[in-house]
């Protein structure tokens, strides 16, 4: 109970203290993935169903585990316009909502890609998002026949 407080107060938080920052327009954005159970090829209406936390399982029936970069990174901000199509508040909201009503665990969110990239490695069922994977043990996800969005 206290760790569904906590996640729900830290999307609350991360909704607030949001700032105004400038991110480059089209960075190149990659998804990754753990070598266990997360598929190698998607196409965007599935990986959106699996970031949104419509899928909550991967076809082995393990978990999916989200990994996001926090919404006031520009990878965050591109990821949320991008992939999403929301603003960074309207995430926050979205992933609070879906938490208190107990529907999905709340995504874990970094304020680094090797933060991202380390977590997504060492946890089976795991998929984030990125600007970059130097981690050679980690998955890159084809979507739509493309490794960058």
């Amino acid at each position: 109970m206290k760790q569904i407080i906590f996640n729900i107060v830290l999307i609350f938080l991360l909704g607030l203290l949001t700032p105004s920052l400038i991110c480059a327009q089209d960075a190149p954005l990659i998804v990754v993935g753990n070598n266990v159970s997360v598929p190698s090829e998607m196409d965007f209406k599935q990986l959106k169903s699996v970031l949104r936390g419509e899928k909550m399982r991967w076809n082995d029936g393990k978990q999916v585990i989200i990994a996001l970069m926090k919404s006031n990174t520009p990878v965050g901000k591109e990821t949320c316009t991008r992939i999403y199509n929301m603003s960074p508040n309207e995430l926050n909201k979205y992933f609070l909502a879906l938490v208190f009503q107990g529907k999905i665990k709340a995504p874990t969110f970094f304020t680094s890609p090797s933060e991202l990239n380390a977590f997504v490695a060492e946890t089976p069922g795991a998929i984030g998002v990125v600007d970059s994977a130097h981690d050679l043990t980690l998955k890159i996800i084809t979507i739509d026949g493309e490794t960058k969005l």
